[in-house]
């Protein structure tokens, strides 16, 4: 059964429309603190991360108000990294956090990613826990005046997360000599990045570090990677990092220009670990992660699994196998090691160690050689439409005349109004005709 307010990661929309109005928030705050409560502790206590929408202004008090009238004692620590919050939620001893976000979104989104106590995204099962208590009576979930909660905001939190990050690595690892393109998107890591670089010693280039409250992601980031490769090219950086709007995706650029997504970090990082012998099991990836990549780690004689798309999916199958490494095209990376969930710094850092004797980013993350992929975001009103009669035939006759050249997927997206159309295959014309008349199924 679907979940009525979380879709694939949280949940998210348009803002004073639908799920995200104050009213809502409120509740949302009210459930998600009532089922998190702990009476062996205490002092009840949840911790709130934002990015940096105007819109994180009028939805952030709503929540406080309904986890303080829950009887929970708030930490706000304004703009941070997803993973910082989920890193900060676990080391605080909080019984929950609250990233107040919509990723890689437009400004006139927003949401919410919830954490446990134990810094992790949460079940599908104890969402929709959460969605009955949203849905429930208020009066009940309301504490008594004497037992209210208290808010106070901490303004070190950037530089707690920036401590942990640096724990993960020697104390003399340092970035001196290395020039860095980073596009923060105008999002929540605009603080922590550009300072953790330069502590290392990196000449750094920055962009996406001036956020207005409308500017986040907008011609930047890791959806527009195009910004760091000019970057790249006009300054001869070594290297270029890009990320999205909570900075937990990250994408990046080789010194000559060439974008490395998810996958090829994913199989750099699996390639390192397995020498190193600090890859646990083998690797996660998802329905959308390239064949290529597959391909490659079964030459590594790596393991690989796939699970659904979203990262806290991806945990959770990284979780039950045992692995310590998973991710996605799309630049969520979970190193298990050090992270409960995607963090494009800390992937970043992963990186820069290993290029830190000299060696070129184009020879360390051109790993494999992709299989042919095309992925077609087509906005729809309802996304139900591919359960639709006339849109199954279409994917069955495309799935048909793929034949055993490649492979289809055809999915909806879980934060976004849009059906996604992916394609594999060595021949490109067959991958266009394909998406075509699946296309033209749902536009028609």
């Amino acid at each position: 059964m679907k979940n009525k307010y979380f879709g694939t990661d949280g949940i998210r929309g348009t803002v004073n429309q639908g799920n995200i109005t104050g009213e809502k928030f409120f509740k949302f705050g009210l459930a998600s603190g009532t089922y998190f409560k702990n009476q062996k502790k205490l002092k009840q206590v949840a911790i709130i991360a934002k990015d940096t929408r105007l819109s994180g202004y009028t939805l952030e008090p709503a929540l406080v108000s309904g986890l303080v009238s829950g009887g929970m004692h708030v930490f706000t620590l304004g703009p941070l990294p997803t993973n910082g919050l989920a890193m900060l939620t676990k080391s605080m001893k909080a019984n929950m956090g609250i990233m107040i976000t919509a990723s890689h979104n437009p400004y006139h989104d927003n949401g919410l990613k919830l954490f446990g106590p134990d810094g992790m995204k949460l079940s599908d099962q104890i969402e929709k826990k959460i969605e009955k208590l949203i849905d429930a009576k208020n009066t009940k979930q309301l504490t008594n005046p004497k037992s209210l909660g208290r808010v106070k905001r901490l303004e070190d939190g950037n530089d707690k997360y920036i401590k942990i990050l640096r724990k993960n690595f020697p104390k003399n690892f340092h970035l001196k000599g290395t020039k860095i393109v980073l596009d923060c998107a105008n999002g929540a890591g605009y603080k922590a990045a550009p300072k953790l670089l330069k502590e290392l010693g990196a000449k750094v280039i920055s962009i996406g570090v001036s956020p207005n409250g409308f500017n986040i992601n907008e011609k930047c980031g890791s959806t527009h990677p195009s910004k760091i490769r000019s970057a790249v090219r006009k300054f001869k950086a070594h290297v270029g990092i890009s990320f999205d709007g909570d900075a937990d995706r990250i994408i990046m650029c080789d010194e000559k220009g060439k974008i490395i997504n998810g996958d090829q970090i994913i199989a750099m990082l699996a390639k390192r670990w397995k020498f190193k012998k600090i890859l646990k099991g083998g690797v996660v990836g998802t329905l959308m992660s390239n064949y290529g990549l597959e391909n490659f780690l079964r030459k590594e004689k790596i393991k690989f699994y796939r699970s659904k798309v979203g990262d806290r999916y991806v945990k959770e199958k990284m979780r039950k196998l045992n692995f310590n490494l998973g991710g996605e095209q799309s630049g969520h990376i979970i190193l298990g090691k050090f992270a409960t969930t995607g963090d494009g710094l800390m992937v970043a850092l992963e990186v820069l160690f290993s290029l830190r004797k000299r060696k070129k980013a184009s020879k360390l993350l051109n790993v494999f050689n992709p299989l042919p992929q095309i992925l077609e975001n087509i906005i729809v009103k309802d996304k139900d439409i591919i359960h639709k009669t006339k849109c199954k035939n279409a994917i069955k006759k495309a799935n048909k005349l793929m034949g055993h050249s490649g492979r289809i997927l055809v999915r909806k997206s879980g934060t976004e109004p849009k059906v996604r159309i992916m394609a594999e295959s060595l021949n490109k014309s067959l991958i266009l005709k394909c998406i075509k008349i699946i296309k033209q199924s749902i536009k028609n």
